[in-house]
């Protein structure tokens, strides 16, 4: 038997007049015999991780279904996800039992200052932070070693390292929840400018004036590139042809929102401080982000990723949805029925802008299926009832993952109390990291597949 197909380099880049363009995954980057050395006995593992949190707890009424068992409707929170209910994984009972042993600060740093962790840190409000590797940053050394960037931390809130924000605690353990090591957090990049340049790399400086110079001249980054994209297209088969036109047409249209995106938030703030390129709206804020992060996962830039959809003691208000109420204190509900259904418009309205991301993942083909099903995406906060800041029965979703044997579909019930850190020994597993123990672990859920 010959093999005669050409095979283009998992890293190929486009480059031109400074500019580089990652290319999505392509069959000719394949290679020819991949398909013949796979069994179909064992399921393939994840590719991707996404960890997405969300702050001040939850009007848990409206998270729940209303039994165990199959998904047969999506209850109130996530009906943005109804069309692929069968890939949703919907697990209760998990505790954040770390957040309560710590002694100091308020329950806010402790509920994002463990999410990941599932390890209590060390008390404090100045520079001296301690906590511990977050999962994500576990799946992050492994998978890492493969792509351009080790992870990408996104949010669309506050991204402040230092400074008290919650009672005393460090703003470290409310803004972020990924820890590359225990004195290590890692800050959220909120700009999208800032994550497209990290991205493509077509800037030569971040210095503001060296910015405005560069976008006074800027041309499309596609645009610079398409000599060169031009030749690798006639290289190509149909399919791949589709996917790097789909793939492109995605570029430029992140590109030209962003800019919209910065000439508006220059025109309409001009007397705040803010760096160009973060829109106003929350929506649309948030949504870019996310379908940054798509290119990044469609490109191979990264595997991995956390994104905070508000940071922890946010007090935004949503107007746009009829919330006038700041979130922080709306929290605070003291089981007012009306107060209640507000909560549920932000958390609804906050998985909207995650649900933009899934059904983009759920749309894109990849291998045998669509990124969505390599991908495991993990939804959740480290507070359940919002009112009483209990760290137990937390709203935890897992959406995607199926080419990995995760059978969505089904919401689960495990005993109260259950160690959250039970559910990542077996999601690390399906990333093919394999540890025993993380965190204050006491075994691992076998309910993912």
């Amino acid at each position: 038997m010959f093999i005669t197909r050409k095979r283009l380099s998992r890293r190929t880049l486009l480059r031109g007049a400074g500019a580089a363009l990652a290319l999505p995954l392509l069959d000719a980057m394949v290679p020819a015999l991949t398909a013949l050395s796979q069994t179909a006995a064992a399921p393939a593992r994840l590719r991707r991780l996404g960890v997405f949190y969300v702050p001040n707890g939850m009007s848990m009424g409206y998270w729940w279904p209303e039994a165990e068992g199959p998904l047969t409707a999506m209850p109130a929170t996530l009906q943005s996800l109804s069309s692929l209910k069968d890939q949703v994984l919907l697990l209760g009972g998990l505790a954040d039992e770390p957040a309560n042993l710590i002694a100091f600060g308020g329950d806010h740093a402790r509920s994002a200052g463990t999410f990941l962790t599932a390890t209590p840190y060390k008390p404090t409000e100045g520079a001296d932070v301690y906590a511990a590797v977050s999962m994500d940053q576990l799946a992050a050394r492994e998978l890492g070693r493969e792509t351009q960037l080790t992870s990408l931390e996104l949010g669309v809130e506050s991204n402040a390292m230092v400074g008290s924000c919650d009672a005393g605690a460090s703003c470290a353990y409310t803004n972020t929840i990924a820890w590359r090591t225990p004195t290590t957090p890692l800050p959220v990049e909120r700009d999208p400018r800032a994550v497209f340049e990290r991205l493509f790399g077509i800037s030569g400086s971040t210095d503001s004036a060296a910015r405005l110079a560069r976008l006074e001249r800027e041309r499309s980054i596609v645009d610079a590139v398409s000599a060169e994209l031009h030749r690798l297209e006639q290289r190509l088969g149909p399919e791949d042809r589709s996917k790097m036109s789909e793939y492109v047409d995605s570029v430029r249209d992140v590109e030209r929102r962003i800019q919209i995106a910065e000439a508006q938030s220059s025109r309409e703030l001009p007397l705040v401080d803010e760096p160009p390129g973060i829109p106003d709206d929350y929506a649309t804020h948030a949504k870019l982000l996310m379908d940054l992060l798509a290119l990044a996962y469609q490109a191979d830039l990264t595997r991995v990723s956390t994104f905070m959809l508000a940071k922890e003691v946010s007090g935004r208000a949503y107007p746009e949805i009829g919330v006038s109420d700041s979130h922080h204190p709306l929290s605070h509900h003291q089981d007012d029925p009306a107060k209640l259904e507000r909560l549920h418009m932000v958390n609804e309205y906050h998985f909207q802008q995650f649900a933009h991301l899934v059904k983009q993942l759920a749309a894109t083909p990849e291998g045998d299926g669509t990124m969505l099903d390599h991908t495991a995406l993990l939804y959740g906060t480290g507070i359940s009832d919002s009112n009483t800041h209990f760290h137990d029965d937390l709203p935890v979703a897992i959406v995607g993952g199926q080419a990995a044997g995760i059978r969505g579909g089904r919401y689960v019930r495990h005993a109260l109390g259950t160690p959250i850190a039970n559910l990542y020994i077996p999601l690390l597993d399906r990333l093919g990291v394999h540890v025993d123990s993380f965190g204050d672990s006491t075994g691992r859920i076998e309910t993912l597949t």
